[in-house]
């Protein structure tokens, strides 16, 4: 890949895992950054410089994505736990840790801290996944999965091909129309839109990112660690202990304005989980919080950082 990642990266036995550290290491606990489902590290790229201003905080790229190497397990929540555990053992971070999850990534940081309770100072989960929706999913919902998966398994044909490369820049220099018309005659009129919307979501990343995120979305092994966590989404969610509490450790839970009535019941229900445990509704924000008000998040991760620190 011709641009050079911004952090470090570390060995977890055989295999490298990109990690971008930024702030103080003496400012206590480490902010751990975890993105969404396909998303990278530069998912967080307008939230990390505020939250450097008063914590170490670090992002980083799951196995399969990004600068990362690729993946060995399968691709569930699990596997993404045992290698974010690896990960911060071999950085050798101040703990224990706020972990910081968007979407799929707070099913993520939700499984760490039931696997690693000791290594969690408190938890900020940013829109998360809604796991009812994914346990045990309908017909309806496995045929959206299916679905999905297999236009990403498409992607990853046009990635190798070069169509994807091809759209993105000129998708992100703000040609509209031709890239559309190629996501439809691929994928269909539903898929030239999710493209669109992503896109659109992209433009909010600071400009000079834009190069860099199109280019880990040409790699073909991108869609392919898409499909393969769509695919096993109800597995991911079903390795998640529904009966634990979360008794008084620190959570924070941010919905969209946007979100479903069942995701915000279930949101209100997560933060339910512990007894400090906070369910707050960011106005104006679809389902990417982290680039539609990254100040939200980082206010999350202040006051949650400034309880815990010791007196």
């Amino acid at each position: 890949m011709k641009f050079p990642p911004p952090g470090r990266m570390f060995d977890i036995g055989g295999r490298r895992l990109h990690l971008h550290v930024s702030g103080q290491r003496n400012s206590g606990s480490a902010v751990i950054l975890e993105a969404g489902l396909a998303a990278t590290s530069l998912s967080w790229a307008t939230v990390q410089p505020l939250i450097a201003e008063f914590a170490c905080v670090a992002s980083y790229d799951r196995a399969g994505l990004g600068w990362s190497d690729d993946a060995v397990a399968p691709a569930t929540a699990l596997s993404a736990v045992n290698d974010l555990h690896a990960l911060l053992e071999s950085a050798n971070l101040p703990g224990p840790f706020i972990l910081v999850g968007h979407s799929f990534g707070g099913l993520i940081v939700r499984l760490y801290q039931q696997l690693h309770p000791e290594q969690v100072a408190g938890l900020v989960l940013v829109d998360p996944v809604v796991r009812a929706e994914w346990r045990g999913p309908t017909a309806a919902r496995g045929k959206m999965l299916a679905r999905g998966a297999m236009l990403s398994r498409r992607g990853a044909w046009l990635a190798r091909a070069g169509v994807v490369r091809f759209a993105l820049e000129r998708l992100t220099g703000g040609a509209e129309r031709l890239p559309g018309l190629l996501a439809r005659a691929f994928a269909g009129r539903k898929a030239s839109g999710i493209a669109s919307r992503l896109v659109g979501e992209v433009r909010k990343i600071p400009r000079e990112l834009w190069p860099a995120v199109a280019a880990h979305w040409s790699e073909e092994r991108c869609f392919r660690m898409m499909a393969e966590y769509l695919e096993k989404l109800p597995l991911s969610v079903s390795q998640l202990d529904e009966e634990r509490t979360l008794t008084d450790l620190p959570i924070t839970v941010l919905s969209s304005a946007n979100a479903t009535s069942e995701g915000l019941a279930e949101h209100h229900g997560e933060a339910g989980l512990s007894t400090t445990g906070k369910h707050t509704v960011v106005p104006e924000t679809g389902h990417w919080i982290n680039l539609d008000a990254p100040e939200a998040i980082a206010e999350a991760v202040r006051d949650l950082h400034e309880k815990i620190q010791p007196r």
